[in-house]
């Protein structure tokens, strides 16, 4: 058993933060290191993320895709809040980084290395961030809020108070601080309604694989 395995089997909260924590420390000098520094941190970020998946998978039994109807008309749903309402309200300035939207095709070019960059963030949004992130927001935070023995509460526990202060967290993680708040807030109920955390996982999923297109599609790069 490697390292990381092992320290991830020491307890349930181990096994669910530590690779939100690998995953997103990186974030912090991704974009203060200059381009193209910053696609090749990501890069690392995904894979790290892609490994930290693989090794807790035996320590997160909830970690487990479904897919659903509900889960698809909730991924659409978040994608037209997300892109619809970014108009109308500021950025969030306070906490994130305000820099040159990330766009792989003008650093690289249109040649084979910019479409290798832009294929690592859709698929690293799509396959890895969801796991990661509706695990650590959804099933161990959400849950920990109300009992810390978390392990010991159904996912499906409606609580007000925990819902929304891990909504309005995971809302002030992201540049689109409002659209993530209204995210997190449907991400939630749909775990709360379908008792697992799968269906949000695959929501997760589908918001930003449309998101992917909607960027390349309109050069949205702002949403990047």
């Amino acid at each position: 058993m490697n390292a990381l395995k092992r320290y991830l089997g020491i307890s349930p909260v181990h096994a669910r933060v530590v690779p939100f924590i690998l995953f997103l420390a990186p974030l912090f000098v991704q974009d203060s290191l200059g381009e193209p520094t910053r696609y090749w941190i990501y890069l690392a970020r995904t894979l790290i993320g892609a490994w930290c998946i693989w090794e807790m998978r035996s320590f997160v039994p909830e970690m487990r895709w479904a897919i659903s109807w509900e889960g698809g008309v909730v991924g659409v749903l978040v994608l037209i809040i997300w892109v619809g309402l970014d108009p109308y309200y500021p950025p969030n300035a306070l906490v994130m980084k305000a820099g040159e939207p990330w766009n792989p095709l003008k650093q690289f070019g249109t040649g084979s290395l910019g479409v290798f960059f832009f294929a690592v963030r859709a698929l690293g949004s799509t396959l890895v961030v969801p796991q990661l992130e509706e695990v650590f927001w959804r099933s161990f935070l959400y849950r920990y809020l109300i009992r810390t023995k978390f392990e010991e509460l159904p996912l499906g526990t409606l609580h007000w108070l925990s819902l929304i202060v891990t909504s309005t967290l995971f809302g002030l993680e992201h540049f689109q601080w409002l659209a993530g708040i209204l995210c997190g807030l449907l991400y939630q109920f749909l775990v709360i309604r379908k008792n697992r955390l799968g269906d949000a996982m695959f929501a997760h999923a589908v918001t930003n694989f449309l998101l992917s297109l909607w960027v390349i599609w309109k050069g949205a790069w702002s949403f990047w």
